[in-house]
């Protein structure tokens, strides 16, 4: 239990550095930024399967690749969104992807959803309106544009689903980092800014910060405490609001985080359900 709860924390961690570094840089394109997350963890990526000599190109070749169009998509939206939105509130709406991904389970996988879920659902909406409502600070573009990003990211859920385990896990990050690289390397050539000094390390450290938050909380969810650690997952948006605060002076008002609490709640009640 506090083996797993160290890993859940250390990946909060990671992901929160990775979210203020996407912050501080927001004034690259999101393609660029995208570029560089994903080529900072094809070292971690190819050098596993490398040493252990997984075969690359996988067995499902086709749903990797909508894996991969649909997660960069999800990627360079959310990033997009960070320069409309307070990085606490950007990252907290794009936690609404399992939502999304359940009412797409339903259609494409015919899953079966209880009552009571649509009742945890509609709090966390409840919740995204109150954000929205009671918030300045949160721009209507960036608001669709995070939404659109949970969206893509619930699609994720759905498609690997599919995959099951016809190929290893490392295969299909491997296959979404190839694909970000190839589309953020395209677009950064539209807008490409030279980073200067720091900035080089900064974009390097975004794919490694990355790599290591989805290690560190898959670590934790293989233990046998998955139940009583599934909550911590979320701390990460505190860790970001309030690291967003002390660094960009970003607000909260106060019903805008009571807001926040419900989508995390109602986000949190879903996933004790199901399991």
């Amino acid at each position: 239990m506090k083996k797993a709860i160290y890993f859940m924390l250390l990946s909060a961690v990671s992901f929160t550095a990775m979210n203020l570094i996407v912050k501080h840089l927001s004034h690259f394109g999101s393609g660029q930024l995208v570029l560089f997350r994903a080529f900072g963890s094809l070292f971690f990526t190819m050098t596993y399967l490398l040493w252990h000599k997984i075969p690359i190109l996988g067995n499902q070749k086709a749903l990797l690749v909508y894996r991969g169009l649909v997660g960069v998509t999800s990627m360079g939206l959310f990033f997009m969104s960070v320069n409309y939105l307070p990085i606490g509130s950007a990252v907290s709406l794009r936690y609404i992807s399992p939502i999304f991904a359940t009412v797409l389970a339903v259609f494409f996988l015919r899953e079966k959803v209880k009552p009571v879920q649509w009742i945890f659902f509609l709090m966390a909406f409840a919740g995204v309106l109150m954000i929205k409502g009671f918030d300045p600070n949160i721009d209507s573009f960036g608001l669709v544009l995070v939404l659109a990003s949970a969206l893509f990211s619930g699609m994720v859920y759905v498609i690997i689903n599919k995959i099951g385990h016809g190929d290893h896990p490392v295969v299909i990050v491997n296959y979404f980092m190839w694909i970000s690289v190839i589309v953020g390397g395209i677009l950064a050539l539209f807008k490409w800014n030279t980073p200067v000094g720091i900035e080089w390390l900064m974009l390097l450290s975004l794919g490694v910060f990355g790599y290591f938050g989805q290690l560190f909380m898959t670590k934790a969810f293989q233990s046998q405490a998955t139940n009583k650690i599934v909550s911590l997952k979320y701390i990460e948006v505190v860790f970001t609001m309030v690291a967003g605060v002390l660094l960009f002076s970003d607000s909260y008002p106060w019903l805008s985080l009571v807001g926040t609490l419900l989508v995390i709640t109602g986000l949190i009640l879903n996933i004790w359900y199901r399991r």
